[in-house]
């Protein structure tokens, strides 16, 4: 993606609608002096252009009791076996991130469990036995202090 393609009114819709991403096309094209339909159109043209990736509505896990949020990092018997070990990693729900990564670990994911307890369960039980990984570390997350998106220049 070229920054090129990416203009001040992009930029002052990308800043409005990652604050709030419910906030009316009409807000916005209000604040950008602009209209509905050109809100419309250049959103279009930046989730056409993969510069928006989609909208979410985010759950707390811990209010629908998942507790303890863990960082694992995983490693290969050989790097061979990246893609069968990440395919089995997307079967298990919990994990709600997978990174290719550079280092130490082949893989890096974020996996939740309701609770130290249902984690073991999970490293002994699921990860443990897939077959490629040979050994995971386990970094448990006290709290999650913040989390933002990236500023839009």
């Amino acid at each position: 993606m070229d920054n090129q393609q990416i203009d001040s009114l992009d930029k002052k819709i990308l800043s409005l609608i990652t604050k709030n991403a419910r906030i009316p096309f009409l807000e916005v094209a209000r604040e950008c002096k602009v209209s509905g339909a050109a809100i419309h159109q250049r959103i279009q043209r930046l989730m056409n252009l993969e510069v928006i990736k989609g909208s979410e509505f985010i759950i707390n896990p811990a209010k629908i009791g998942y507790h303890t949020c863990a960082f694992m990092g995983i490693f290969l018997k050989k790097a061979s076996l990246f893609d069968k070990v990440v395919e089995m990693l997307k079967d298990i729900p919990q994990i709600v991130e997978c990174h290719y990564t550079t280092g130490q670990y082949a893989i890096f994911i974020k996996i939740y469990a309701r609770n130290n307890e249902d984690l073991k369960r999970m490293l002994h039980d699921r990860l443990q036995s897939i077959t490629g990984i040979s050994s995971t570390e386990t970094i448990i997350s006290l709290e999650e202090t913040f989390k933002r998106q990236l500023p839009i220049d």
